[in-house]
């Protein structure tokens, strides 16, 4: 039989169909296996169905293909076969109006196959049946995102107790109703929580950790002494992995699994590689007054990039900023309430990545990290600005260097003295002229509205006394601004 091509939605228990009093179906052979259950409900009135069912559903039909004769020869038996074979999971058969009782014939062929059979009655259609089939998987969707968002809530308040890591095993084996065990690097349990479970699928959860270090996969699934075994390879890079054995599987365990897995990767990768107590020692370094460039050393030699990133759907969370930083190829990643900042070696060019508006700065040394990210910021606004999915800070040469800095920077704060106490003022003038004096991207960079643009800009206008439709007085404003 081949494996059934189901929808990626919770599956509906047949017995719940069949305590629907509104629908009044009644199961009249096949087993009575409270774990059989349906995918979706399919109407065909074709001899062979098998062509075009694609496993798991209901099969509804009035007997419209059934021949006069069918009774004293094969056609049932071969009917439900190829319903089996095709992977159905019922047939629901639809007294009135070609059959009054359902052929005692199938009956027979669904009891022999192991084939569930309903009898419809007449007073429900099979719109009905299909109807409530769906109703019954919303219900169980809407039940299994509440489960999974429960779970995401109480697994965050765990990992943040003093104990996170046995608190988050213990959280994690009473969603599941079983067992939850941290193997370490050398593939010895560093930890577990839960109810225990048959020696026989203890010993094949620990083998299911070793091999999952082994293979590209960083997942893995078993079924021992009728438990069901799980394993998820913790991305820290230290070999640590996460197994879970429960009785039973239901849909959102997986996603409640792989939460924790995310959830002990983050406890388990600051505290146990070398490159954590590095970034341990500069940051209590830097907190206790040691410049940057002195403290830089013990996160790597060269140059860096400040990027700030802003995901598409909204405010960043922690794990995502996580999975930032792993794409970006750093852990040095801080989460604020607009954007992330994430400090990447220069020789790890940040390339665009789905989801995400980035803003890159100039490669620069870490005495230079407070100017670089200042960059970023503003290479962020104008990427958010132009719909870019990254905007780098240009830093090629340019004529405003053939001018002594000295001079160059007294010329800007002499242009610009009339807004220089005016910060809100200044930033709306720099990012309008570098949008090319685009209102409705500068609102979008500054995240006012438009007219508060069109007041700041002709405040400028009048504060500068000058033509802002002018184009030489734009670049000559662009470069004292530049200087400052």
């Amino acid at each position: 039989m081949p494996d059934p091509a189901v929808p990626p939605t919770p599956p509906v228990p047949l017995a719940a169909l069949l305590a629907r009093e509104d629908l009044a179906l009644r199961q009249i052979a096949g087993p009575e296996d409270p774990d059989t259950v349906i995918h979706w409900a399919h109407t065909s009135e074709m001899a062979d169905p098998y062509p075009y069912l694609l496993g798991g559903e209901l099969l509804l039909t009035a007997g419209v293909h059934v021949p006069g004769a069918a009774g004293t020869g094969t056609y049932f038996d071969d009917y439900v076969s190829r319903i089996v074979a095709a992977g159905g999971a019922a047939l629901g058969f639809g007294v009135a109006p070609v059959h009054d009782t359902v052929p005692r014939a199938l009956v027979a062929a669904c009891d022999a196959h192991g084939l569930p059979l309903l009898e419809v009655p007449p007073q429900t259609t099979f719109s009905g049946v299909a109807r409530a089939v769906w109703q019954l998987m919303a219900q169980a969707r809407l039940a299994e995102l509440r489960r999974v968002t429960e779970a995401q809530q109480s697994l965050a308040a765990a990992a943040a107790r003093p104990d996170p890591v046995p608190a988050v095993l213990r959280q994690l084996a009473g969603r599941l109703g079983g067992r939850a065990v941290l193997y370490g690097p050398e593939g010895a349990p560093l930890a577990a929580a839960g109810r225990q479970v048959p020696d026989e699928a203890t010993e094949a959860l620990a083998a299911l950790a070793r091999e999952v270090t082994r293979r590209a996969s960083a997942t893995a699934t078993d079924t021992r002494a009728g438990t069901r075994l799980a394993a998820y390879a913790l991305g820290t890079g230290q070999g640590f992995v996460l197994g879970v054995a429960a009785p039973r599987r239901a849909a959102a365990d997986h996603t409640v699994a792989s939460v924790a897995a995310v959830l002990l990767s983050l406890l388990t990768g600051e505290h146990q590689s070398a490159s954590g107590a590095a970034r341990s020692s500069a940051l209590v370094r830097l907190l206790l007054g040691a410049p940057p460039e002195e403290v830089a050393p013990l996160l790597g030699a060269g140059a860096w990039h400040v990027v700030h990133a802003r995901p598409d759907t909204g405010a960043p969370d922690a794990v995502a900023a996580s999975a930032l930083g792993a794409a970006l190829g750093s852990p040095l990643v801080d989460t604020g309430r607009d954007a992330v900042r994430v400090l990447v070696p220069a020789d790890r060019a940040p390339a665009p990545l789905p989801g995400w508006t980035l803003g890159v700065s100039a490669a620069v040394p870490p005495g230079d990290w407070p100017a670089a990210d200042t960059q970023a910021a503003r290479a962020l606004a104008r990427a958010r600005a132009t719909r870019a999915a990254l905007v780098r800070h240009g830093d090629r040469p340019v004529l405003a260097d053939l001018v002594a800095p000295d001079e160059a920077a007294a010329h800007a704060r002499a242009l610009l003295a009339p807004v220089a106490g005016r910060p809100a003022l200044t930033e709306t003038l720099r990012t309008w002229l570098s949008l090319h004096g685009s209102w409705d991207r500068t609102a979008v960079a500054l995240a006012v509205h438009r007219n508060t643009v069109r007041q700041r800009i002709a405040r400028c206008a009048a504060l500068l006394e000058a033509d802002l439709d002018d184009p030489d007085v734009r670049m000559e404003l662009w470069f004292a601004l530049r200087r400052l």
